[in-house]
């Protein structure tokens, strides 16, 4: 499914006490409220508007089929009116999706000419949100809160960047990820419990013979092959002459593509270490891939594969860009200090700032022939970078804000896409959280998604989240672990 597929559900919460009068009024004003939010362009899904709630049983059956339609990606509540909390327990208990409380009112002002009792008696949501607040509070809920008048922009912003969350959990708990090979010998950080992983994030991740995927590059036609290089002559400038390299990426993209979708697979991995039977590692195609939504990590590496994948499903139609990235070499001119991430050959297109080269340069490792690859410098802008990581007992999600800037050098020697960016704090501040916090040298690198938007997919997902921000600072940070250890422990 793609975002346009979901859908989030607007519920309202009353209770009989008012009268059909008031239940009717309450009814067409939530209708209204989802009508003119849909029109404004701002939400990447729409809303619909299910019900007025006013009994247990009928939150619990809205509830019910929230859970089995695989359409809707999540609930979004209102108290238009006092709607007693004790009606809500055992709905809410039952609740699989994600949930978000939207604390809001129908009308902007107080009219102060005219306000009276009945105006209070309708108008109750200053009432019902903080007694709808307590119920989540008291049953330790996973939710979201967002506070404020419903025609604002910024509150529709903040609405829409939760439901961006919510469809990355609803992606990630239908993902399949393909490996070809294991990942890169002696690594630890690679490394994970795929049965936990699967049971908090959904993910299925499972191994297919490298031999299968040569097997499949070998039966590219050359008719597949030629469509496929006018893409590229179309997209990027080929700066080669070794066409047979770029047709071989060519047939490496077709295959991979085929195997991934012949398995419902989102994301992938290889490494250097197992190519049987191919006469490159995927550079350029992996890439492509990339480009094109798929989730990659290098090195075997399924963790940073499912998270580029979930990132950008998250994504969808914004124009930042998302890579599978690795912090590679630092830049420790005093005052002046910047992280350069690269990757061998697979830093995805999205990101570039200008028009991608096609370029075809030895490896160095693996033993296998000169690979092509795009070659580009990544855009300027903030971002973040993140990182998932097995704890042993439970998932830890890192995320790092960062400044990308246009690199300082020029490299000509450098062959591969590289990024520059500033890591918040400072470099050497943010360098030592991210080693203390074990951030792996994998990550994603988005332009599009915020850290706020990951620590709504972590709450969603159950997992531990850690922020390396602005503010950062190493003492405070290792108190913040150090009962997140303790807290997670006695989960």
């Amino acid at each position: 499914m793609v975002m346009k597929d979901y859908e989030f559900w607007f519920v309202v919460g009353s209770q009989f006490l008012y009268g059909p009068e008031v239940l009717n009024t309450v009814a067409s004003r939530a209708a209204e409220i989802v009508e003119k939010m849909n029109g404004t362009g701002i939400l990447p899904c729409r809303m619909t508007y299910k019900i007025t709630a006013k009994t247990p049983e009928e939150i619990s059956y809205i509830v019910k089929d929230a859970n089995y339609q695989d359409s809707c990606a999540g609930i979004i509540v209102w108290m238009h009116t006092f709607s007693p909390s004790k009606m809500w327990i055992n709905g809410l208990k039952e609740l699989q999706k994600p949930y978000c409380h939207f604390a809001t009112q129908y009308n902007r002002e107080i009219p102060n000419d005219t306000i009276d009792m009945a105006f209070m008696n309708l108008n109750q949501a200053a009432h019902g949100d903080r007694e709808h607040g307590f119920i989540g509070a008291r049953l330790r809920m996973k939710r979201k809160v967002i506070a404020g008048y419903w025609q604002d922009d910024g509150v529709q912003e903040r609405l829409g960047a939760w439901m961006r969350a919510a469809i990355g959990a609803a992606f990630s708990k239908t993902l399949k990820v393909m490996r070809f090979g294991d990942n890169m010998r002696n690594v630890a950080v690679t490394e994970g419990d795929k049965v936990e992983v699967q049971t908090k994030l959904g993910w299925q991740v499972n191994t297919w013979p490298v031999g299968t995927l040569a097997d499949y590059i070998d039966n590219v036609t050359e008719a597949e092959t030629e469509e496929l290089m006018a893409v590229y002559v179309k997209k990027y400038d080929i700066s080669t002459d070794n066409l047979h390299s770029v047709r071989y990426q060519a047939k490496e993209e077709i295959a991979i593509k085929k195997l991934l979708d012949s398995e419902g697979c989102k994301a992938f991995t290889n490494t250097f270490e197992d190519l049987y039977g191919m006469e490159q590692l995927p550079g350029l195609a992996s890439q492509r891939l990339m480009e094109q939504g798929y989730g990659y990590g290098g090195e075997g590496d399924w963790k940073a594969a499912a998270m580029t994948a979930v990132i950008k499903a998250m994504a969808e139609g914004k124009t930042g860009g998302t890579t599978f990235m690795e912090d590679y070499t630092y830049d420790l001119t005093k005052g002046k200090e910047y992280s350069l991430g690269a990757h061998m050959l697979e830093v995805c297109p999205s990101v570039a700032a200008e028009r991608p080269r096609i370029e075809v340069h030895p490896l160095g490792i693996g033993g296998k022939a000169a690979p092509a690859r795009l070659v580009f410098e990544g855009k300027a802008g903030k971002g973040i970078v993140v990182s998932l990581i097995d704890m042993g007992g439970r998932l830890r999600l890192i995320c790092q804000d960062i400044e990308c800037v246009k690199p300082i050098y020029e490299m000509p020697k450098l062959p591969v896409a590289r990024v520059m960016w500033q890591a918040m704090p400072d470099l050497l501040t943010g360098a030592e959280a991210w080693i203390i916090a074990g951030g792996a040298h994998h990550t994603v690198l988005t332009y599009d998604i915020t850290a706020e938007q990951m620590r709504d997919w972590a709450r969603m997902m159950d997992i531990e989240f850690v922020h390396i921000s602005r503010d950062t600072a190493i003492e405070a940070l290792e108190h913040e672990l150090f009962l997140d250890d303790l807290a997670w422990k006695l989960k």
